[in-house]
């Protein structure tokens, strides 16, 4: 036993040990805190008694393809009472002339034509704000033109969330599947977000949804007056939106795998960057605990990882310090990994902790790389 547990000194691996001893307590807190309350997370069962007639909202820009593809799914929902409404916005490609022959076979569908402006703001906030504004409905259910739901009964589970206390339903949209290591870290960082936003959702500290499957009330976006406060950016339509307007508890989850939205990732890594530079670019309007949390998880797994290699080379550190990362990581895997099986995210589970270290190293490099690439821009 006194061969297990080191002789402390103050030196270098001391407060090596001690750095890990501090990161695995910090992991530790995560877990059980946070990521915890969506791994042990039961789904509400369907509750058809309470549908709310909605508003289906759709962004569009030069989506003629996918509009052709994945409107006809949305469409033919199986819902009692619902509209769909596709706002054109500022398109030049064909979208005007397939929406007008899909209006002629769906009375349900109804068009708003944004012609091109060159005042216009880039992003959904105006086009979204148009919608709600023309909408027939108090519920809303917001998803892309190129997202396309993985069941007939999508609208009506998402739909089933909404009661009179909670008027924001937070959903999950994963990418589809494909060949190739991109489109495999695409999907990994949007189910690791999911599994981030999802789990702060259910610890009381709701920071974002994603624009491609959320739903809310006219009275929630109208009691923040919409996006006035962001509107400036072309993103934050859905994290601080989100921010904003999710109170106490007028909000809730959904991960029913029937009423996940899938949508294609992009097929390159320079448009992957782009896209990131867009979700990053209102991180600066998040508020100083959220910016905490979401900065301090990557920091203690780098901090666990080296620490931990570091103590190897040192026999006195290398039996307690082997158990210690083994038993935070053996955690980590299971309670992570339920997280992401809840997500049908199964092949990622395999190799969990190499894809976390992977994650808490290029995320903060991405974070890095878009933020040089704004700062030249401006």
């Amino acid at each position: 036993m006194l061969e297990i547990i080191p002789t402390f000194q103050f030196n270098f691996t001391t407060y090596c040990f001690t750095g890990m001893c501090l990161a695995t307590f910090i992991q530790f807190l995560y877990l059980f805190f946070i990521f915890a309350r969506m791994s042990f997370y039961k789904k509400k069962e369907l509750n058809e008694t309470t549908l709310f007639p909605v508003s289906i909202i759709i962004a569009a820009r030069n989506e003629s393809d996918n509009l052709y593809e994945n409107l006809p799914s949305i469409l033919n929902q199986d819902y009692p009472e619902f509209e769909v409404i596709v706002v054109n916005h500022q398109s030049v490609d064909d979208s005007n002339w397939l929406l007008i022959a899909f209006q002629k076979e769906y009375s349900n569908l109804k068009v708003i034509d944004i012609p091109k402006n060159k005042h216009l703001r880039a992003g959904k906030k105006f086009p979204i704000t148009m919608a709600i504004k023309g909408a027939k409905y108090e519920h809303f259910i917001l998803t892309d033109a190129d997202c396309k739901p993985a069941s007939a009964v999508w609208l009506k589970k998402m739909a089933s969330s909404f009661n009179s206390k909670k008027q924001i339903v937070i959903g999950y949209g994963p990418f589809t599947k494909n060949k190739g290591i991109l489109n495999k870290i695409i999907r990994f960082d949007a189910a690791w977000i999911g599994v981030n936003y999802i789990s702060m959702a259910l610890a009381k500290l709701p920071y974002m949804g994603v624009g491609r499957n959320l739903g809310y009330t006219k009275s929630v976006f109208n009691s923040v007056s919409g996006f006035k406060s962001h509107y400036s950016l072309p993103s934050g339509d859905d994290d601080l939106f989100i921010q904003e307007a999710a109170q106490k508890s007028n909000y809730t989850i959904n991960i029913d795998p029937d009423t996940f939205c899938l949508s294609p990732a992009v097929p390159n890594w320079s448009r992957w960057v782009r896209q990131k530079s867009r979700h990053y670019s209102t991180s600066n309007k998040y508020k100083v605990i959220k910016k905490i949390l979401l900065g301090i998880y990557p920091i203690t797994i780098l901090l666990l990882w080296i620490s931990f290699v570091i103590l190897q080379f040192y026999s006195e550190f290398r039996i307690i310090s082997g158990v210690i990362f083994g038993v935070i990581i053996l955690m980590k895997w299971w309670i992570q990994g339920k997280c992401f099986l809840k997500l049908k995210e199964k092949n990622f589970v395999y190799s969990l902790p190499i894809w976390d270290l992977f994650y808490a190293i290029i995320a903060p490099l991405l974070f890095y790389l878009t933020e040089q690439k704004r700062n030249t821009k401006w």
